[in-house]
C-alpha cells in the first residue's frame, strides 16, 4: 500500500487542493480530494485484467466549483433534504438555506463538499477532519469531524466517519459518489445490475421528499430483492417514480450493523461492486438530474450515465418520528462506516 500526494488546483479562492492517490499491492488505486473529501478516480480491475474508473468526476477544481450534482464529495452537516429548511430541536426552530425547491439539500449553499479539509496521511488511510462552526448553515453546535478513507488489497474502499458537538444537533453524512462499472464515461449505467437487500422504500412527494409513509416495494418498480437491471423498470408508469424523474428515493435496509446491503455489477467488464454498511438506509440515485457535461479525459456526462449508491439515514428525519432519528445529543460520538468492494466475475 502506497499514498502519493501532489497538487490538483486552486479554488477561485486561492486554496490549494492536493490529491492523494491510495494504491494497494495489485496496482489498483483510488484518487482523492481533500477538497470536500472528495472520490475523484476508483481505478480498479475488469475481468480481463484491465483497469478501468469506475467514478466519474472533472479534471480541474474550477469545475467542481461550477458544476452541480456533487460528485464524489463528502454531504454534511445533513445529506439528503430537510423539509422547508426548517426544524425544530429542544423547543428552538432553526432555519437552514433552502438549495433545492422548497427544501434544503446536501448542508446547503456551502455544505462540506467544498471545505478544503485538513489532511494527514497514514501508512494505509487518509484522514481528513473539520470544525464546522455552531451557525454554520443555520446548524446548532461546534461540530468536530473526521473523515478515514482506506483501500487495500482486496480492492475495498471503505469510508469511515466520525463527530462529536458540543450541543445537540442534526447529523447526516454520506458519500455522493457517481458509480458507472462500465467505466466513467462510456454511456448509460442503466444495463447495470442491481439488488437491494431492502423490502421497503420511503415514498416521495413531488419534490423528492419524504411523505412519512413507508413502502413495501413487492410488485412496484423499487422492487430489486433480485437482480435486475436499472432500466428495466425506470420509465414505468409508477407516481414516485415520476416525482423523481426516475430512482432518487432512500431504501430501508434489512438488518443492523455493518452488513452488505447492495450488490451492483456490469456484464460488460464483469465488475461487482458491493457496498456494505452501517446505516439504516441508501439512497438510490440514477444521475437523473445531471445534466450533459463535461467530465474527466475530455468524456461527456449526461442523464443516467451512473448510479450513486448513498449510504445514509433517512432524508428528512427530523420531521418523521417513525425514521431512525438523525439527532446528535451533546458530547456523543458518532460514528458510521461503509465499505464498496470491488471484485470481478469472469
Amino acid at each position: 500500500m502506497s499514498i502519493r500526494v501532489k497538487e490538483f488546483g486552486k479554488t477561485a479562492d486561492g486554496r490549494t487542493v492536493s490529491i492523494y492517490r491510495i494504491t494497494n499491492a495489485n496496482g489498483a488505486y483510488v484518487d482523492v480530494l481533500d477538497y470536500g473529501c472528495t472520490l475523484h478516480s476508483i481505478c480498479v480491475p475488469d475481468k480481463d485484467g484491465n483497469l478501468v474508473d469506475v467514478c466519474l468526476g472533472y479534471d480541474t477544481v474550477a469545475e467542481y466549483e461550477a458544476n452541480d450534482g456533487y460528485l464524489g464529495a463528502f454531504i454534511g452537516r445533513h445529506a439528503n433534504r430537510i423539509g422547508k429548511g426548517k426544524f425544530t430541536l429542544n423547543g428552538i426552530e432553526y432555519t437552514l438555506a433552502v438549495n433545492n425547491g422548497p427544501n434544503h439539500l446536501h448542508g446547503g449553499k456551502k455544505g462540506y463538499d467544498s471545505v478544503v479539509w485538513a489532511t494527514s496521511v497514514a501508512s494505509d488511510r487518509l484522514l481528513f477532519s473539520y470544525t464546522s462552526p455552531d451557525g454554520e448553515e443555520g446548524y446548532p453546535g461546534n461540530l468536530s469531524l473526521s473523515v478515514i478513507y482506506s483501500f487495500d488489497d482486496d480492492n475495498a474502499l471503505t469510508l469511515c466517519y466520525d463527530a462529536i458537538c458540543d450541543s445537540d444537533t442534526v447529523v447526516n453524512f454520506t458519500n455522493h459518489c457517481y458509480f458507472n462499472l462500465n467505466g466513467a464515461g462510456s454511456g448509460t449505467a442503466t444495463d447495470l445490475l442491481l439488488q437491494v437487500h431492502a423490502d421497503a422504500f420511503t415514498e416521495n412527494d413531488a419534490d423528492c421528499l419524504p411523505t412519512g409513509n413507508i413502502i413495501p416495494v413487492e410488485g412496484t418498480p423499487f422492487d430489486f430483492r433480485t437482480p435486475k437491471t436499472i432500466g428495466r423498470d425506470i420509465e414505468a408508469d409508477d407516481q414516485n417514480l415520476k416525482n423523481g424523474s426516475g430512482y432518487d428515493h432512500n431504501f430501508v435496509l434489512r438488518g443492523e450493523g455493518m452488513r452488505d446491503v447492495c450488490v451492483l455489477s456490469s456484464e460488460k467488464t464483469g465488475i461487482v461492486c458491493t457496498t456494505a454498511t452501517t446505516q439504516p438506509g441508501i439512497q438510490i440515485y440514477t444521475a437523473n438530474f445531471l445534466t450533459e457535461r463535461k467530465g474527466k479525459g475530455g468524456a461527456t456526462y449526461h442523464s443516467r450515465d451512473a448510479i450513486c449508491l448513498e449510504t445514509q439515514h433517512f432524508p428528512d428525519a427530523v420531521h418523521h418520528d417513525n425514521f431512525p432519528s438523525a439527532i446528535l445529543k451533546k458530547d456523543e460520538e458518532y460514528h458510521q462506516e461503509t465499505r464498496y468492494t470491488f471484485t470481478v466475475t469472469k
